[in-house]
C-alpha cells in the first residue's frame, strides 16, 4: 500500500508539471518537443465529455465538432470551442475525415482525441494527423492496421505466443469456400467482419442452413460499418466468458497491463455490463493473461491505451479473440481499481511521455461494476428506440459512483447514432457490495420518455447466478426466463398509486380550473366525483401490460379515498408537491405512510418507487384506437433505414422467412414473416427512411384449401 502512495504521489506532481506546461515531452522519433494547449476531440456523447473533464483538469483547451443532429448536445456546451461538421449521418460528419482535420488546423489544434467508435480504429485518419503534423491521440497507424485485420491479427499473436482458437482466416471469400471451412470447423460457427468491433459484421451460425442468410446480413452490416465485408469464420466455444485485459504502451518501450474486465453478459454480442477485476480468477490466470495482453502489445510495438480481448473456457484457459486499438467504453471500471486516469496517461504517452507507473507499482484494489444503460427494450429482444428524455433523474456522484453520460433531461435520443444514454459506474471494497451498490443506484436512475433497460439491469444485477459469479456470454439467454421483469404483473400496490396519482392529478386540475373560473362553488372545481357525474362511485381503467385492470374508487370525506382492487382494498390518500416535470406523492395506504415519484405522460402513468420505475398505462379511448389501427400490413419496429428488400409483390412466404433488412442505430435487423402468406404489396424500397409503426408489407392472406 505504501508503494502505492508513493507511485500515486510521484503520478500527482507530475500530472502538476504537466498542468503547469500544458502537456509537453520530448518526442522520442524525432526529438521534437511536443506540446499540447488545444485538443480537438473528434466524438461526441459521453466520451466527448468524459475526454472534456479530464482535459480540463489538466489545464488544456478543448475543440468539441458536433453534427446537424448533435448542435445543441451536452459534449458543445462544456467544450471551450465548438463546430459544426456536416448533416446527422456519420458518414457525412463523424467520419469525414478531412473535415475534421481542417477543424484542427483552422482552430490550432495540436492533438485530436478520437474517443471510441467513429475514427479511432482508423489508420488512414491516424496517417492523416501524422501527415499534418497533429498528434493522434492513439496508437501508430501499423498497430491499428495489424490489429484492425483479424486474419492478421491472429497470426501476430500466434508468433508471439499468445493463444489462438481455430478458425479461416484465408483469403478465398467466396461464400462456398466460407461455407465450406464452417463445415469441416463444425457448427456452431462464428461470422465475423475482419475489420469489425462492437458486435458489428458478427453472427453465431448454429446449422448449414442458416449459413447463407447469416452471411449476407453480417457482410451488408460489415460494409456499412467498416467500409469492408471480408469476413472470417472461428469455432464458436459454446458459453465462454469474455475477458479483457487493459493494456498501455509508450515511445520508450515500456509496457504494462492494468489488470481484466469481465464483460460475458452480453446482447447482441454486446457488452451491457462489465466488472473489474474478473470473478473468481485465480491470480495465476490473472498474472498469464496479463503477460500475454503485454506480448501481444509488444508484437505490434503498441503506443497508448489498447485493450487485448480472450475468450475464456470453464477451466480459464484463455484464447485471443481480438486487439481493440483505443479506449474502451469500459475503461472506467480499470480505472476505479487501479486509481488511474487513463485519459490523462493518454494524453501523457501521446506528447511523448513515459507511463506515470511502472508494473509493479500498479495495485489492484476492491472491485467495480459498469453498467451500460440503453434506450431500448428488453422484453422485445432489446430492440433500440429513438425519442425524448423527457424526465432524467441520476443517482448522485461521488468518488465511488460515476455518472458517465452525454445527455441532459429534455435532449433526444438520435436514431443516427449508439442508443446508449449513460454509464452507471460504481466501486466497493468487495464484490458483493459494490453489486449492492449499483443494484441501490439503478433503482435511483430514472428516465421518462424512452424505453430503457434499467429495470432488466437491476434484475440482472440481483440474479443469484450473475451475484455468484457465473458469468458467459450466453447468461441472458439460459437465464432468460428469470431475468424479464415485464413478465411480472404489476403489484396491487402499484396499481393503487398510479389510480391514487391520476385522482390527485384531476384534484389539482379541477382546482385549478375553478380558479381560472372564479367560481369555487362550481362544480367542476370538486374533488369528490360530483363533477364527473359519477357522485360518489366510479370505475377507472389502466392497462397493466396487455391486461386491463377495473379499478373500483369510492369518494370519501376529507380527500379520502377507498380503492378496490378484484378483492383487495385499499383506504387511502395523499398529496402531490411538483417537483419540475414529476410530482412527489406523499400518501398512505391502509395507514401506512409511503412516498413515491409520479408522473403523467404519454398516456401513462410512471411510478417510480424503491422497486424501481413502473409504467401503468391509460387506455386509448376506442375512437381514437380505431383511427390509429389499421389493415395495412407489417409495421416497422423502429425508426430507421431500409437496407435490403427480400420479397416482391406475389412471393409466397412461410412464417420466418426474411422480408426486409432495417438498420437503425447502427445496427442492421432482419424483419421476418410473422406468418404464412402471399405478399400483396410492399410499401418501402432499399434506402427508404422510416419511421417506427410505418407499414411496410401488405399481405394477401393465402385461401384455405
Amino acid at each position: 500500500m505504501a508503494a502505492q502512495h508513493a507511485a500515486r504521489d510521484i503520478l500527482i506532481k507530475h500530472l502538476k508539471d504537466l498542468t503547469r506546461h500544458r502537456i509537453s515531452a520530448r518526442c522520442c522519433h524525432t526529438g521534437k518537443v511536443n506540446v499540447i494547449n488545444k485538443l480537438l476531440i473528434a466524438n461526441r456523447g459521453e466520451i466527448a465529455c468524459r475526454v472534456i473533464r479530464t482535459a480540463r483538469k489538466l489545464g488544456i483547451k478543448t475543440v468539441a465538432v458536433y453534427s446537424d443532429a448533435d448542435k445543441n448536445s451536452l459534449h458543445t456546451t462544456m467544450a471551450d470551442e465548438s463546430y459544426n461538421i456536416g448533416p446527422a449521418a456519420s458518414q457525412l460528419s463523424y467520419l469525414n475525415k478531412q473535415k475534421i482535420i481542417d477543424v484542427a488546423k483552422m482552430f490550432k489544434a495540436q492533438a485530436i482525441h478520437p474517443g471510441y467508435g467513429f475514427l479511432s480504429e482508423n489508420a488512414e485518419f491516424a496517417d492523416l494527423c501524422e501527415k499534418e503534423n497533429i498528434i493522434f491521440v492513439g496508437p501508430p497507424s501499423s498497430a491499428i492496421t495489424d490489429m484492425g485485420i483479424k486474419s492478421t491479427s491472429k497470426a501476430i499473436m500466434s508468433a508471439a505466443g499468445v493463444p489462438i482458437i481455430m478458425g479461416y482466416h484465408g483469403d478465398d471469400q467466396s461464400d462456398e469456400r466460407l461455407k465450406q471451412e464452417a463445415s469441416s470447423i463444425g457448427y456452431p460457427v462464428m461470422l465475423k467482419a475482419v475489420r469489425g468491433g462492437g458486435g458489428k459484421g458478427m453472427r453465431v451460425v448454429q446449422s448449414a442452413g442458416d449459413f447463407e442468410e447469416a452471411l449476407a446480413s453480417a457482410r451488408r452490416e460489415a460494409l456499412k460499418s467498416f467500409d469492408d465485408d471480408i469476413m472470417l469464420v472461428e469455432k464458436f466455444v459454446d458459453n465462454p466468458r469474455h475477458v479483457e485485459v487493459q493494456v498501455f504502451g509508450d515511445h520508450h518501450g515500456n509496457y504494462v497491463y492494468l489488470f481484466e474486465r469481465d464483460c460475458s453478459v452480453q446482447r447482441r454480442h454486446q457488452k451491457i455490463i462489465e466488472e473489474a477485476p474478473a470473478p473468481d480468477l485465480p491470480e495465476e490466470v490473472r498474472r498469464e493473461i496479463g503477460e500475454a495482453a503485454v506480448r501481444a502489445a509488444k508484437a505490434v510495438n503498441y503506443v497508448g491505451a489498447g485493450t487485448v480481448e480472450f475468450i475464456m473456457d470453464a477451466k480459464h484457459k484463455f484464447y485471443f479473440m481480438e486487439m481493440n486499438t483505443r479506449l474502451q467504453v469500459e475503461h472506467p471500471v480499470t480505472e476505479m481499481v487501479t486509481s488511474t486516469d487513463l485519459v490523462e496517461w493518454q494524453l501523457q504517452v501521446a506528447a511523448g511521455a513515459k507511463l506515470p507507473l511502472s508494473q509493479q507499482d500498479i495495485k489492484l484494489k476492491g472491485h467495480a461494476f459498469e453498467a451500460r444503460i440503453y434506450a431500448e427494450d428488453p422484453t422485445n429482444n432489446f430492440l433500440p428506440g429513438a425519442g425524448p428524455l423527457w424526465h432524467l433523474a441520476t443517482p448522485v456522484a461521488d468518488e465511488e459512483t460515476r455518472i458517465e453520460t452525454g445527455v441532459r433531461e429534455g435532449d433526444e435520443v438520435s436514431t443516427f447514432y449508439d442508443p446508449m444514454i449513460a454509464k452507471l459506474v460504481v466501486w466497493s471494497q468487495d464484490r458483493q457490495s459494490a453489486l449492492d451498490k449499483l443494484q441501490r443506484h439503478l433503482e435511483e436512475y430514472h428516465v421518462i420518455g424512452v424505453k430503457t433497460n434499467i429495470n432488466f439491469l437491476s434484475t440482472l444485477a440481483n440474479h443469484e447466478g450473475f451475484r455468484a459469479g457465473d458469468v458467459h456470454t450466453e447468461f441472458i439467454n439460459q437465464h432468460k426466463e428469470s431475468l424479464f421483469p415485464s413478465l411480472k404483473k404489476a403489484s396491487n400496490e402499484v396499481l393503487c398509486q398510479a389510480a391514487l396519482a391520476l385522482l390527485l392529478n384531476e384534484q389539482q386540475e379541477a382546482i385549478k380550473l375553478s380558479t381560472i373560473q372564479a367560481d369555487p362553488f362550481s362544480p367542476f372545481g370538486l374533488g369528490n366525483g360530483v363533477r364527473i357525474n359519477e357522485h360518489l362511485h366510479r370505475q377507472i381503467y389502466l392497462n397493466d401490460g396487455e391486461d386491463q385492470v377495473i379499478i373500483h374508487v369510492t369518494y370519501k370525506q376529507n380527500g379520502h379515498y377507498q380503492i378496490k382492487i378484484d378483492d383487495q382494498s385499499f383506504e387511502v390518500f395523499g398529496r402531490l408537491e411538483k417537483k419540475g416535470r414529476v410530482s412527489i406523492m406523499e400518501h398512505s395506504i391502509n395507514s401506512q405512510k409511503k412516498a413515491v415519484k409520479v408522473a403523467l405522460y404519454n398516456n401513462a402513468i410512471h411510478v417510480f418507487a424503491q422497486a424501481g420505475g413502473i409504467e401503468v398505462g391509460l387506455p386509448i379511448p376506442e375512437y381514437l384506437d380505431d383511427a390509429s389501427s389499421g389493415s395495412m400490413g407489417d409495421r416497422a419496429p423502429m425508426q430507421g433505414d431500409i437496407t435490403h428488400v427480400y420479397i416482391q409483390p406475389g412471393a409466397v412466404v412461410e412464417k420466418g422467412d426474411p422480408l426486409l433488412a432495417l438498420e437503425s442505430m447502427k445496427m442492421e435487423y432482419i424483419i421476418k414473416a410473422p406468418r404464412k402468406g402471399i405478399i400483396k404489396n410492399v410499401l418501402v424500397a432499399k434506402g427508404d427512411n422510416i419511421q417506427k409503426n410505418a407499414a411496410l408489407i401488405v399481405y394477401e392472406e393465402e385461401q384455405r384449401t
